[in-house]
């Protein structure tokens, strides 16, 4: 992508080399599956929570780092970020490979976060700082929030209630905002923040006491009891309508940098239950003229939400990133041999819709499989899944942290990056299930994904705004200290540092946009700007003797 210097920003460039000039004169000196014992669902509970929850959560190098590569102790080598002339630095067209390393961060029976009811701000800010600083060391460039374990909020809402994980009783607030504080303490790490939301699942358990803002009361006739849970029925118009609506608000009152959902849709089947009780909504359907199959009635009610989500997201923020993780079987046979749950006939979750559409940015399949599995083999989901990404569109696989067993150790998480990464421009990156395995250093995790992600990388760009022009950034530098600055401030998410390494330019660092400063050692480089939806400036080129 080329961007040309109008006059504004070549005067705008020529006046900051005058003033590092004079600076320097003075002186002046970062599911059902068949393998492993696996049941239907896909993110387990295995630690926490009661044994009928659900199949939803398993129960060295700083890639955010300022200070990489720092000599700021060396002579001034001239007065301005590149040219030595005086004029303005040269502007160089720089990139690298893209890719979400995400983690997820269950908040449900307190899998994750916080570590106990009534937890107040002081230690709420420890934890999550603790959490972040964590990922930052391990390469993890976002992480994906559970914001909405059971129809409730881990914000600050006027359609939800407050989580009962919070303070053990829903509705009743703990007096500080979770995401609002995640999103601060993330962003200052150059750490995404995605908005984890669970659409349908209303309880986990009927023993819950709901407040009486929840789905459940607002919305008692379309409230499905299943499998010892409470469902809502993804046929009720109201039902969509509200979900829509509160991924609206979260978009429009937070600085998210992307929505998920999870696997849960219509719900896993459970052995011994009976049938999911939507039958008089079908038979309204068909009384009222439809004619669609059970099947397809249903897959047609969750692609309406899919649809109206996407929409809503990018009419109010077109540069946050929308993404789907379904199981990761789409159909037992696709690809040849694999067996499992049929998500698009039991979970009506018709992901190869989704994407090739263009509902969703990404998708990223539950992939809970070793490459060694012999009906489910990881190298061969990895391909059929990519396959289905069309340009501008990611598949970015979830790989199972939480598995333990023989085949589960670093060097098969290092095969699974590899296998995903070898499927590049269609795949964008992995997301891994849990924070708590990657906290208490499960299979050696810290240490391999610095391995695995000691070169930094930003996520993909959003396909809305990937065409977007973007300023380069003001680069003031003396010695080998800059200070980095944006003629649009609010509107990008933070800078990458390239260094010129026998002529070509390799990512160096990424730089937040609230710590603009760090320190560079003898050489060439390039710093550019990267935007909310990950656009990205031509480099400034800066130049240390």
């Amino acid at each position: 992508m080329s961007h040309r210097i109008g006059p504004f920003w070549s005067r705008l460039l020529l006046v900051a080399a005058c003033l590092v000039s004079l600076t320097t004169a003075c002186g002046d000196d970062d599911g059902m599956q068949l393998d492993a014992g696996f049941d239907a669902g896909g993110h387990e509970e295995d630690d926490a929570g009661p044994p009928d929850a659900g199949a939803d959560e398993d129960a060295g190098t700083d890639a955010g780092g300022l200070d990489a590569g720092s000599d700021a102790g060396e002579p001034d080598a001239g007065p301005d970020a590149g040219a030595l002339d005086g004029g303005p630095p040269a502007l160089l067209d720089v990139s690298h490979d893209r890719e979400l390393r995400a983690m997820w961060l269950s908040t449900v029976f307190r899998l994750d976060f916080p570590s106990a009811a009534g937890v107040g701000a002081t230690q709420a800010r420890a934890e999550l700082t603790a959490i972040a600083d964590v990922c930052r060391a391990a390469g993890i460039n976002a992480i994906f929030f559970q914001v909405r374990p059971e129809s409730d909020a881990l914000y600050a809402s006027t359609l939800e209630p407050w989580s009962r994980f919070l303070t053990d009783v829903q509705g009743v607030g703990p007096g500080w905002d979770p995401l609002g504080l995640l999103l601060e303490i993330a962003h200052e790490r150059g750490i995404e923040v995605h908005a984890w939301v669970n659409p349908y699942r209303a309880l986990t358990s009927t023993s819950v006491t709901p407040a009486a803002s929840h789905v459940t009361q607002r919305f008692p006739d379309a409230a499905i009891t299943y499998g010892g849970a409470v469902v809502m029925n993804p046929a009720a118009d109201a039902v969509r309508a509200h979900i829509v609506a509160v991924v609206t608000e979260i978009v429009r009152e937070y600085d998210v940098d992307g929505v998920v959902f999870d696997d849960y849709f219509y719900p896993y089947p459970r052995p011994g239950e009976p049938p999911f009780a939507d039958s008089e909504s079908y038979q309204a359907y068909v009384d009222a003229g439809g004619v669609l199959s059970l099947g397809d009635w249903r897959r047609d009610n969750v692609n309406r939400l899919v649809a109206g989500v996407s929409d809503a997201i990018k009419t109010e923020k077109p540069w946050v990133m929308w993404g789907i993780a379904p199981f990761g079987i789409y159909r037992p046979g696709m690809p040849p041999g694999v067996a499992g749950t049929d998500a698009y006939e039991v979970l009506a979750a018709d992901s190869v819709r989704w994407i090739s559409e263009g509902w969703v940015d990404y998708l990223a399949p539950q992939l809970y499989w070793s490459t060694v599995s012999s009906q489910q083999p990881f190298g061969a989901l990895v391909s059929w899944w990519a396959d289905l990404a069309p340009p501008g569109r990611f598949v970015i696989p979830s790989l199972a942290l939480h598995r333990e067993g023989a085949e589960w150790n670093a060097a098969e998480f290092e095969r699974q990056v590899m296998l995903t990464r070898a499927e590049a421009p269609r795949t964008a990156g992995n997301t891994w299930f849990r924070y708590r395995m990657l906290a208490n250093d499960l299979h050696g995790s810290r240490a391999m994904m610095a391995r695995v992600y000691s070169t930094p990388a930003r996520p993909p760009a959003v396909i809305e705004t990937a065409g977007d022009a973007v300023e380069p950034p003001v680069v003031m530098r003396t010695a080998g200290n800059v200070t980095l600055s944006h003629p649009s401030p609010t509107t990008i998410r933070g800078y990458a540092v390239y260094r010129d390494v026998d002529g070509s330019f390799e990512i160096d660092r990424w730089i937040p946009a609230g710590s603009p400063a760090t320190s560079l050692g003898r050489g060439r480089w390039a710093i550019s700007a990267i935007a909310r939806g990950g656009a990205e400036s031509q480099g400034v080129e800066v130049l240390v003797p």
